[in-house]
């Protein structure tokens, strides 16, 4: 398959048509947005989600609640668009041969020519120093967990290239926001931030599949690998077991963090939580269809949905 030329105005083939970006932001800017992948804001709420989990959880633990919080939410949101840009930026520059010979993705600003790679660098270098500059208001601990966070950002972009299970990988860097915001607040790494990081890497799993069937045609066409490859027509089955580990770990986070000193109430309402995102993952089972690309990214976009439930309950059970 043949790269081909953007459309007449630049606009990314995944993105939502009549977004923010092709419609408002100044020429100049639009493909080093697009690069950030701002035309499409889901991932930034996947990575943002789990850190205001973490954040969330760690003030149930010790019931405390102050301005640093917030200060704390605000440098995730901000940090999250930041870094997702950056990583988006670094993904396309080293999947560059591969996004031309992929349908979905041969629009992106680099294989379609509107930027070059060292104008991705350059942009990509920039959302990362600013990012720094915010992780750098948070404790000793949390900037050290920032910091390491790179190792799993770099990575990641090779992982399809070696295992089936690349989506473990995006996991693992996507999710790490849980360890650090926890931290942010905390001072200090515990448990239930663990049990609560390893159930986002389980629920990373059960999206980011569903999200690869759009590619395994063409995947299989150049050699990428996925899970979506790997379990075919199984896919429904191990979305269950993700759904179940997803479901089980956020619990377990939960009682870890609340148990002892909670009351009976604010336990069960935090519990509510990761109770209503399982059903709201079974909801989204109801309509797989592996076969039907648009109604896999439709899916796929849902799960910001999804990981707002167990704030909902999280805040219900700190004010209980």
């Amino acid at each position: 398959m043949q790269g081909n030329a953007p459309t007449p105005d630049g606009q990314v083939a995944d993105a939502a048509s009549g977004n923010w970006v092709d419609r408002r932001a100044p020429a100049f800017a639009r493909p080093y947005l697009r690069l950030s992948r701002a035309d499409r804001p889901i991932g930034t709420w996947l990575l943002l989600l789990p850190c205001w989990w973490g954040l969330m959880l760690a003030m149930l633990a010790d019931q405390s609640l102050g301005w640093q919080d917030a200060w704390i939410a605000l440098g995730c949101g901000m940090g999250a668009w930041l870094m997702r840009g950056a990583g988006c930026t670094w993904n396309d520059i080293t999947d560059r041969d591969i996004d031309d010979k992929v349908a979905r993705t041969r629009s992106r600003p680099i294989p379609s020519g509107q930027v070059s790679v060292a104008g991705a660098a350059i942009w990509m270098c920039v959302q990362a120093l600013l990012a720094f500059c915010i992780l750098l208001t948070f404790n000793r601990a949390a900037i050290s967990l920032g910091v390491l966070s790179l190792l799993l950002v770099t990575i990641y972009p090779f992982a399809k290239r070696f295992t089936w299970w690349p989506q473990v990988f995006l996991g693992l860097a996507f999710n790490w926001g849980a360890l650090l915001a926890w931290t942010a607040h905390a001072g200090e790494l515990r448990w239930p931030a663990v049990f609560l990081y390893v159930a986002g890497i389980s629920w990373t799993l059960f999206y980011d599949t569903i999200y690869a069937h759009q590619d395994t045609e063409d995947d299989a066409l150049i050699g990428v690998k996925s899970t979506a490859r790997l379990f075919g027509a199984n896919t429904v089955h191990w979305l269950k077991y993700f759904l179940v580990a997803t479901v089980t770990l956020m619990a377990v986070a939960v009682i870890t963090a609340l148990m002892p000193a909670a009351s009976i109430l604010a336990l069960v309402l935090a519990l509510g939580g990761p109770w209503a995102m399982g059903w709201h993952m079974a909801w989204q089972l109801r309509g797989f269809d592996h076969t039907d690309p648009d109604r896999m990214l439709h899916l796929f976009r849902l799960n910001r949905d999804t990981g707002l439930i167990p704030l909902i309950f999280f805040g219900l059970a700190l004010f209980a």
